[in-house]
């Protein structure tokens, strides 16, 4: 069979990815990515140091970050990005910007991180409160809100995990379960946008259903990276009715009972993605919307840990035992 009226394959566009050694989400980076445009993923190399902060430092240090940019260079990305939450804020502000510097000179592209890209989203939907959700301990979350206050942010609550493996594991009904509780409204008032922390968190097909709930926007690491890593090719990021990467969304988010979602056969509460069906029952849920007192355990046995608002965050022990310093394998 002669195919060559066919040609050759579309011409692709190339973004490089640079992920920590235990990423295991490839999948849903590509499913932000239009057709026209490949990713190239490398990972940094595998350090036998236990997951910490400390090896957060670690695995972002500059040597690592080009070495890793270099390896990509043949295959010529027009724009490389570092997806990892917790190594690209772990140096504050000024720490992200730097590491963009080095990759950038190492691969001659632009370059983005998790982090950068989180705040550049901020900026976009104009977010001043923010609510965080994370699969850390308490230690790597307080790094984080000390991150996004560096850039004028607030943190209105915060639900934590304290994970020691597989984040990449958790289900989107404990992601779901995690956000409600950590957008409850509570002294310091209501939240602008909802934050779904680490790359290795599974985000994609609940971010719709949480914006109709929540009537804010939600944004998660991997999100955020691809659509900042996308816009530096002139291309924008795609994905089912997200306020970041759809303006038409925007208009149904928010605190107050402004149209575009409803509750009716769209998206919302009713036959659309909403509050329904969605998600299959696994297992006793803290209730919609509630917050635990201080030091008490929900009933979930993977061990949804920390629901605090911006005043402090208790110092909850991490799953089964582990001390909460002991953070999760899948710590990006």
């Amino acid at each position: 069979m002669d195919v060559s009226f066919l040609g050759g394959p579309g011409p692709q566009r190339g973004v490089g990815v640079v992920a920590p050694f235990d990423f295991a989400l490839d999948r849903e980076l590509w499913r932000w990515t239009p057709d026209d445009v490949s990713l190239h993923v490398t990972r940094t190399p595998y350090v036998p140091v236990e997951v910490s902060l400390d090896l957060a430092r670690v695995i972002s240090e500059h040597e690592t970050l080009r070495d890793a940019v270099s390896t990509l260079t043949e295959v010529t990305p027009e724009v490389v990005a570092y997806a990892c939450t917790s190594g690209s804020f772990v140096g504050g502000v000024m720490g992200e910007h730097a590491m963009c510097e080095a990759m950038s000179r190492a691969g001659s592209v632009p370059a983005v991180t998790t982090s950068g890209a989180l705040l550049e989203a901020l900026v976009e939907l104009d977010v001043r409160r923010l609510a965080l959700v994370t699969p850390y301990t308490v230690s790597v979350t307080r790094a984080l809100e000390e991150y996004v206050a560096q850039a004028g942010v607030t943190v209105t609550g915060r639900a934590y995990m304290s994970l020691t493996r597989q984040i990449w594991k958790v289900t989107y009904r404990e992601v779901v379960d995690m956000a409600r509780r950590a957008a409850v409204r509570g002294r310091l008032g209501a939240a602008d946008a909802l934050f779904l922390s680490c790359t290795n968190l599974p985000t994609y097909d609940v971010i719709p259903q949480l914006e109709a709930e929540l009537r804010i926007p939600v944004i998660s690491a991997n999100q955020v990276t691809m659509w900042a890593a996308l816009r530096r090719l002139g291309t924008r990021a795609v994905g089912p009715y997200q306020a970041l990467i759809d303006t038409s969304a925007r208009s149904g988010t928010g605190t107050g009972t402004g149209s575009g979602i409803g509750t009716g056969t769209g998206i919302g509460t009713g036959t659309g993605i909403g509050t329904g069906s969605a998600l299959p029952a696994a297992g006793p849920v803290v209730p919609t919307g509630s917050v635990l007192p201080e030091g008490q355990e929900p009933p979930d046995a993977r061990g949804v840990h920390g629901v605090s608002d911006a005043q402090g965050v208790p110092g909850a022990q991490g799953v089964s035992g582990v001390p909460d310093e002991k953070q999760q394998e899948g710590w990006t």
